[in-house]
């Protein structure tokens, strides 16, 4: 699963990616990889596995990780293919949810493609272009869909309609996403288009370091631009953010925070939300030799759950042993859980719920 990082040119995706992609950023312990040049694997910060490291003393730690493409600016046109305009929209259709930088900034050394700051119509530029190409996929569709129609086919008949409306909302400057569609329709006809205004989207406007606690006039216009999408807004100061992550120490880093009013980098609150943008959730283990986070998709069963470990776990699954993560820190240990008979057992139908302790019995 992976969020992309899309925007125009110069409103700082690059250094915000640069920012995730230095362990420093986060905390001691929570470092970075990078895959492909502009891909990278990022730790989610959780406070919860910190408390089970605490209370287990295990030999290893392992955090959960999102997955975050950094991609090229974008400008006018790219739905025609102008400036990266194909290779910019082939990537973000690989990506899973969008996390879309405004300049929310007034710098006069920070040149902007469009002479002014205006982070509406740096949105507006921006969703254009997504919506021309997923216009262009409907339309495709819909030749298709309308042939049969022509038959007499009920179901393409239904289809066609589901299309239509797609078509008249994209040619309207509406978002896949902000069309109303029932249900069910949405699963089965608008899902398998994989278009790319469908995709959960968050707005990271980027601020100078004096809008970094509250933001500012910028971030209240975005916010009121996208009521109806369904999306969510953050906020950070992303030059801010890069400066942290040159210091040298951890504690360094918090005396900066501090002087600044925040109680962790923005980075991090970035990352939480790009994880539960993409619709995971996570479970522990813990034991002696390792507490890890394990990530699942929100709903999934205990089978499930169990295969994201190995496959045999999921069709060998037997039983599931479950501590919610309040009860294992308020009795401190799963001996002491286990005796105060807070430990559940749950079967094939247990969905899991975020925070978990989880205990797998099965058999091959």
């Amino acid at each position: 699963m992976k969020a992309g990082i899309v925007g125009l040119p110069n409103v700082g995706k690059s250094t915000l990616f640069n920012c995730l992609s230095n362990a420093k950023a986060q905390s001691a312990n929570f470092p970075f990889c990078t895959i492909e040049p502009n891909i990278g694997v990022v730790n989610v910060p959780d406070l919860r596995l910190e408390k089970l490291e605490e209370l287990v003393n295990p030999q290893r730690v392992v955090p959960a990780t999102v997955e975050i493409v950094d991609i090229a600016g974008l400008v006018k046109g790219a739905s025609k293919g102008e400036g990266l305009g194909n290779q910019f929209l082939g990537n973000i259709r690989e990506t899973d949810a969008i996390l879309h930088v405004l300049r929310c900034f007034d710098n006069d050394n920070v040149v902007h493609v469009d002479g002014s700051v205006d982070p509406i119509r740096d949105k507006e530029t921006i969703d254009i272009e997504l919506q021309l190409r997923d216009l262009e996929s409907v339309e495709k569709k819909l030749d298709k869909v309308n042939r049969a129609a022509k038959t007499g086919n009920k179901e393409a008949q239904k289809e066609a309609a589901v299309l239509n409306e797609l078509k008249s909302g994209l040619e309207s400057g509406i978002s896949v996403r902000a069309i109303q569609v029932a249900d069910d329709d949405r699963t089965e006809f608008v899902k398998p288009l994989q278009l790319i205004t469908d995709k959960p989207v968050m707005y990271v406007c980027n601020v100078d370091e004096a809008a970094a606690v509250d933001g500012n006039a910028y971030v209240e216009k975005v916010k009121k631009a996208v009521v109806d999408e369904d999306a969510e807004v953050i906020f950070l100061a992303v030059g801010t953010e890069a400066d942290i992550t040159e210091l040298d120490t951890y504690e360094e880093r918090q005396l900066f925070l501090e002087d600044l009013g925040l109680s962790e980098p923005g980075s991090a609150k970035l990352i939480r939300g790009a994880y539960k943008l993409l619709n995971l959730e996570t479970y522990f283990t813990a034991g002696e030799k390792e507490v890890r986070a394990w990530t699942i998709k929100i709903g999934s069963t205990a089978p499930q759950a169990a295969g994201v470990i190995h496959t045999d776990f999921e069709k060998g699954f037997i039983r599931a042993e479950v501590i919610s993560y309040d009860d294992y820190v308020q009795y401190g240990s799963e001996a002491k859980v286990k005796e105060a008979g807070k430990m559940r057992v749950e079967g094939k139908d247990y969905v899991v719920k975020d925070g978990d302790v989880m205990h797998f019995r099965f058999n091959v």
